[in-house]
């Protein structure tokens, strides 16, 4: 079930939002086991459907919310009124927020029926989302492997049928790198697009948040109710919305990211790039080879701010309960909590001059393409959670720190497991990657 399908048959009156919800509860209970929840808010969203059941006996369809009798689920660090929001932490495991996160209010408004807050790696800072305090999140394409994270509860959800769409928040790649392993799309738009008022923090500097969704057109749905200024919050910017006439694509130039920093990935993880990009080319666009081996620099700043600022956000959780943290989020943070000013000064400069090369690339090309994830899921108990971090993000997190654009698609499978490949654009141009994002899925669809 895709949103966009879901609408116009809610509209036409020939599916109730009951019903859709019903779908939704039968997939949730028969993947249990997945870990995708570590709240679940059933009975209201029943009530709400029904609720919206009987609105539409009697609403002018074309006046109906956005999301009307859509089932969302939101990741455990957005705050919902009235329902736990963990964090993922002990620190949170009993905290009720007393409002809305800002985008949670969009939500609402949109009509948008929240069925629960997804699992996540602790305080957001990992991608394996093994939680020790609420259980890991399996990949729901074999669970004998990760399901990726921070997000992971999110993205299995989505994937899963639990829901038709999930928020999601990234930092160094935490909503696409769940997003490529368990085969959904991720969106992370450009900073301060989507306002984080009302989601705890893990670094002020890096933090977006954005959907997950079954595809392009669902993730450009939801991202517009969403997005929008938010004058309570520091780091929300005010965005014109990024527009392409028409649907051509043939004038589009696509930089393909090659040399030793994207080699690094598993080979047939680049061959399916490879294929990607001559389905690009089928569609007239232009892809020229280009060097991103600078980008390895970028995304070690991104790193080391991550950790830094999130040292400084749990700086008195860490001096007076370090126990409760675990072994892994603990080491980052101590990790953070020694670096020096010096340090965090150098990768702020790297960010900037990040930031400006990146600002000349785009005058040059339309699109970077790359792998979202260099390996497919790793299992469950393999590598350590530290450096599993370092290696997921080594395609995702320069895009954290430049603050630009950039979404993960499903393309082909290795072992039986999904493989992502990501694109990227300028900033601001969020509503131009979603549309060529779409023809582009709509093309391979049609295979």
């Amino acid at each position: 079930m895709f949103i966009y399908e879901i609408q116009k048959l809610i509209r036409k009156k020939e599916i109730k939002p009951s019903e859709v919800l019903e779908e939704c509860i039968k997939n949730i209970e028969a993947n249990a086991k997945l870990g995708a929840f570590i709240t679940l808010t059933l009975d209201s969203a029943v009530k709400q459907a029904k609720k919206q059941d009987e609105m539409l006996q009697t609403a002018d369809p074309e006046k109906l919310p956005p999301l009307f009798g859509i089932p969302i689920a939101l990741k455990d660090l957005i705050f919902t009124k009235g329902i736990r929001t963990t964090g993922g932490s002990l620190f949170w495991k009993d905290f009720i927020p007393h409002e809305d996160a800002f985008i949670v209010k969009k939500l609402r408004k949109a009509g948008a029926i929240f069925i629960g807050k997804t699992n996540m790696h602790e305080i957001a800072l990992g991608v394996t989302n093994n939680n020790p305090h609420f259980g890991p999140c399996l990949n729901p394409h074999d669970s004998s492997r990760i399901s990726g994270g921070s997000s992971g509860g999110s993205a299995v959800a989505v994937a899963s049928g639990m829901c038709l769409a999930a928020i999601g928040t990234d930092t160094g790649g935490s909503i696409r790198i769940p997003s490529a392993l368990c085969g959904v799309v991720g969106f992370k738009p450009t900073y301060g697009r989507v306002s984080l008022r009302g989601i705890m923090p893990l670094a002020w500097h890096l933090d977006h948040a954005g959907p997950i969704t079954k595809c392009v057109e669902d993730a450009r749905i939801v991202l517009k109710v969403i997005e929008g200024y938010d004058s309570k919050d520091p780091f929300s910017i005010r965005m014109r919305n990024s527009k392409i006439d028409g649907k051509k694509t043939t004038k589009i130039k696509v930089a393909k990211g090659v040399g030793d920093f994207v080699g690094k990935a598993d080979e047939r993880i680049l061959k399916l790039v490879d294929e990607f990009s001559k389905e690009l080319e089928k569609l007239d666009m232009k892809i020229e080879m280009e060097n991103t081996d600078w980008l390895k620099d970028v995304a070690a700043a991104n790193g080391l701010m991550t950790q830094v600022e999130a040292a400084a956000f749990h700086r008195n959780r860490l001096e007076e309960k370090p126990e409760w943290f675990s072994e892994d989020v603990r080491e980052r943070l101590i990790q953070g909590k020694s670096a020096s000013g010096v340090e965090y000064a150098l990768a702020r400069h790297t960010q900037s001059i990040a930031k400006h090369r990146f600002n000349e690339f785009f005058k040059a090309y339309d699109l970077l393409l790359l792998p979202t994830v260099p390996v497919i899921a790793p299992p469950l108990h393999g590598e350590g959670a530290v450096e599993l971090s370092r290696k997921l993000t080594r395609f995702t997190a320069s895009f954290d720190i430049t603050g630009l654009p950039a979404i993960t698609i499903p393309y082909g499978k290795i072992e039986g497991l999904p493989v992502g490949v990501q694109l990227v654009a300028a900033s601001g141009r969020d509503a131009f990657l979603l549309k060529i994002s779409r023809i582009i899925e709509q093309v391979l669809a049609n295979q």
